[in-house]
């Protein structure tokens, strides 16, 4: 007849499965923060566009002139391949702790 025990695998035969299968779904769960992180690093500090990461930048101008001679800077630089004007937007904010409202112009510039 078999004692329990000799069932049992030796107490460090699982041991390095176990770590194994940790090691391989924290690697898994954390690429793509790390990716993240690292293109932006890489861009902050070289300050050069990295293929592969995204943005969209949203800029509020007081008025149209304003926002088109942005938008000719920004594609001036090549920093974005275009620019749209989307003229009139309400804008609603807080200013000396009363509600106000106004008009503007918004640029948006999507870079892939």
């Amino acid at each position: 007849m078999d004692r329990p025990e000799s069932r049992c695998p030796p107490p460090g035969l699982l041991r390095l499965p176990v770590l194994t299968c940790l090691l391989i779904l924290t690697a898994v769960l954390t690429y793509p923060m790390l990716r993240t992180l690292s293109l932006w690093l890489h861009s902050s500090l070289t300050g050069s566009y990295v293929s592969g990461s995204y943005s969209i930048v949203f800029v509020n101008c007081p008025n149209e002139q304003i926002a088109r001679d942005i938008a000719r800077t920004i594609l001036d630089k090549k920093m974005a391949a275009s620019v749209n004007i989307l003229p009139k937007i309400s804008t609603l904010y807080f200013w000396k702790g009363e509600i106000e409202e106004g008009t503007e112009v918004s640029l948006v510039d999507a870079s892939f």
